[in-house]
């Protein structure tokens, strides 16, 4: 039976990431994918232009429609930014005892627009790290909470400086922790921390401006994996290997940085083009 795979995010009017960006990478990794959706944004290509967040009371009412009918696999947790919205994901998480979680902290756009409060960062950070079987932050956003819960600046430069923000980003209670490799210089190499040992996640830099929505695509590829049963390091391997090749033909839309091709390998089968 198909495995039921559940998304927690914003909307993303131009479809390159957010919940968008999340079904189709779920349907390309072969599970069925449901939304709970937390803000409506505008935005395109060329940046984020205004975001709305959905009232907690509507969250609330989406979590318990889908849990209390259909059995959810795996989630992925994406944009949150009011400190009630968390709370309510946080309880309905607990709540339903969800299983294979995956949290992808967003906190700013690429084109620089806050999608986090600042108020809500303590809540994201005591409410929801600690309920993430794997947490998958980009160097900006590790240095953003440990700079948070260290009360003072933290840049991460070298590959030391992730495994030692990862090691670090563990301690808040996420049972594995990813730091993504994606803003550094030389290959894409993310770190992953499991509580005991680091391991590496390497591939080549693809010179291509059209890398919008790559978290978001990532962090669902690994929650659709855990859901059909592979372990971290097998789930994080699979959905490394998908979004480097989603990356490496990239969609040329829009006037700014465009979109991953999420679906290039299922139209390649098919005897299409979608470049």
């Amino acid at each position: 039976m198909i495995k039921k795979v559940l998304t927690i995010a914003g909307s993303d009017s131009s479809g390159g990431a957010g919940i968008q960006a999340d079904l189709k990478s779920f349907s390309a990794n072969y599970v069925y994918g449901m939304s709970v959706i937390t803000a409506v944004t505008a935005q395109n290509t060329q940046g984020v232009f205004m975001v709305q967040d959905i009232d907690k009371e509507v969250v609330k009412a989406q979590l318990d429609a889908v849990f209390t009918d259909i059995e959810v696999d795996g989630v992925k947790v994406g944009m949150v930014s009011k400190i009630d919205t968390i709370v309510a994901i946080s309880e309905a998480l607990k709540t339903y005892k969800a299983k294979n979680v995956v949290i992808d902290p967003v906190m700013v756009s690429k084109s620089g627009y806050s999608l986090l409060k600042e108020s809500s960062k303590q809540t994201l950070i005591k409410e929801l790290i600690p309920l993430a079987d794997v947490l998958t932050p980009n160097i900006p956003e590790a240095e953003e909470i440990l700079s948070e819960v260290k009360g003072e600046k933290i840049t991460i430069e070298t590959i030391k400086d992730m495994e030692e923000a990862a090691r670090a980003l563990c301690e808040l209670g996420s049972r594995t922790v990813l730091v993504k490799g994606g803003h550094s210089v030389g290959e894409a190499t993310d770190v992953l921390f499991d509580g005991k040992d680091i391991s590496y996640f390497k591939s080549e830099r693809i010179n291509t401006k059209n890398t919008h929505g790559t978290g978001c695509t990532l962090s669902s590829a690994i929650a659709a994996n855990l859901a059909k049963g592979m372990e971290v390091k097998e789930a994080i391997g699979k959905a490394k290997e998908y979004i480097t090749i989603a990356i490496k033909h990239s969609l040329d839309i829009g006037h700014g940085v465009g979109p991953t091709n999420h679906f290039y390998e299922l139209y390649k089968k098919g005897g299409k083009s979608c470049e």
